[in-house]
């Protein structure tokens, strides 16, 4: 049950004092709700008109289609997660197991509303034409709302490609630094930061320094150490700590906004946080895996399901990741929903023993990601509000999502009825995408939606999903805003002011 509630904010009150004046006619009115923002939590009613929130008050006066009775419960903002493979083909030629239907499903069903996921660039294809491509898939099957960043295999055509994509609406980019089918050379990265700036985009970045994890991974191969296990070692903690480090200082020289993806280690944690003091356009994410699994699940039996890149660190880092998450360093937190089959069409492709370099890496999360955080932040004693900043404002605000993760007026009416109190153990295969296996099985949480309200629309309703494959909206975004590059670049782009 919601616990001490704040005053309702001046802005609602003053605005229920005038809804007189103004149409009370409503699509939805939820009534009796504790509404949680990244800032307060509030006794208030929320009332929906057009697919947008129309009125925010203490008993609203008005007359409404439906009216849901929200006594007891939470009122937030549906989720937004930004980072999630989706009908995406791997580097390693893998396709993984989602379709957009089946991903959404799973999504809503989490309670999360809008969702990114990445148009991958085959090389030999324009950026434009492979995002093309991914946006049709995207709206035969897409539930939930949706953007895209477009993943830069082949920078050459950048230049051409950007400006067709901003005009569209698409603005970010992910560059990998690792993993030879994709990733980029110094030299590529800091081009494609400098377009990316010139072009308003946001560069989301996967951040391991590929020497490092290719000289340990032969390494160990050579002697014989090649199971899951072993793939934590093979991804050294220096090796995301380097990149990270070095992205920063990429993105400090081009003046290039920057998303850091799946932060796992306190170091490159503390490296952010040294850049932000500095002024430095960084922003970065950490995943639930990091923050609530160690290392310790790459030795228990079938480690596979649990292989990821980077792979889950320590305790210790645990601490500091959510230390950062309390005060601001790191910025929200992402499920990088990454799902492949525990079977021959995914992990196993190469066989039940193959080594740990031939197995697909990647977690199911879309689901699990909202009632995890909630959990946790709740048994570390940190207020809800956080969870909102975490989960919905902050990943809409970093992700230029301008209409969602955020209970106000004029905002796209997304909304959960939480329950905090409903208790759920996950059992082995009960997740609504189709990887066919829940990486938490076993795993308690407290916490989960009643209901599911996507633009005005209840989408999900005690457990049943009502929403209609092709009914999720593209999400076109404004630009990024430039940062300024280093002295010495604006000399050589002919700035020096």
């Amino acid at each position: 049950m919601p616990g001490a509630i704040a005053r309702l904010p001046l802005s609602a009150r003053s605005h229920s004092a005038s809804l007189t004046a103004m149409e009370t006619s409503y699509d939805l009115l939820i009534r009796g709700g504790t509404l949680v923002t990244g800032s307060a939590s509030f006794a208030a009613d929320l009332a929906i008109r057009n697919s947008v929130i129309a009125a925010i008050g203490p008993s609203l006066d008005g007359d409404a289609t439906r009216t849901i009775d929200a006594t007891g419960r939470y009122v937030l903002p549906g989720g937004v997660d930004p980072h999630a493979h989706i009908q995406q083909m791997s580097g390693a030629g893998l396709m993984n197991a989602d379709t957009f239907e089946t991903a959404h499903r799973s999504a809503l069903i989490g309670g999360t509303t809008s969702v990114i996921s990445f148009a991958a660039q085959p090389k030999g294809t324009s950026l434009t034409q492979a995002t093309a491509d991914y946006g049709a898939l995207a709206r035969a099957g897409a539930m939930a709302d949706y953007a895209f960043h477009q993943i830069v295999a082949d920078p050459s055509g950048l230049a051409l490609d950007l400006p067709e994509l901003a005009a569209s609406g698409h603005r970010s980019l992910k560059i990998f630094t690792t993993y030879p089918a994709v990733k980029l050379d110094d030299r590529q990265i800091i081009d494609t930061l400098m377009l990316a700036r010139a072009h308003g985009y946001l560069a989301c970045i996967h951040a391991e320094t590929d020497a490092l994890i290719g000289w340990t991974t032969d390494a160990l191969l050579a002697r014989g150490l090649d199971r899951p296990h072993h793939h934590a070692l093979s991804h050294p903690r220096l090796a995301e700590i380097d990149a990270v480090e070095r992205m920063i200082r990429f993105a400090e020289f081009t003046g290039a906004p920057i998303m850091l993806f799946h932060i796992s280690t306190a170091e490159a944690a503390e490296a952010v946080r040294r850049a932000k003091a500095r002024g430095v356009a960084v922003h970065a994410e950490t995943c639930p895996h990091y923050l609530l699994m160690t290392d310790e699940v790459l030795t228990r039996p079938e480690a596979a399901k649990w292989m990821c890149s980077p792979p889950q660190r320590t305790r210790a880092d645990q601490d500091t990741l959510w230390a950062a998450l309390a005060d601001g360093t790191l910025d929200l937190i992402s499920s990088d929903h990454a799902p492949y089959r525990h079977d021959a069409t995914g992990k196993l492709a190469h066989g039940a023993e193959a080594p740990f370099n031939k197995i697909a890496n990647g977690l199911p999360g879309l689901e699990t990601r909202l009632p995890l955080i909630w959990d946790a932040i709740a048994t570390r004693g940190l207020p809800p509000e956080l969870f909102v900043r975490l989960c919905c404002e902050g990943p809409a605000r970093l992700h230029g999502l301008s209409t969602k993760g955020h209970l106000a007026e004029g905002q796209d009416a997304d909304i959960l009825i939480w329950n905090a109190g409903a208790t759920r153990e996950w059992s082995a295969d009960d997740l609504h995408d189709s990887t066919g296996y829940n990486p938490w099985a076993g795993h308690v949480t407290r916490g989960a939606a009643d209901t599911v309200i996507r633009r005005g629309e209840v989408v999900v309703e005690g457990g049943a999903l009502k929403a209609e494959p092709g009914s999720g909206r593209f999400l076109p975004r404004a630009a990024f805003p430039a940062g300024q590059p280093a002295h010495e670049a604006r000399i050589a782009m002919g700035d020096a002011s």
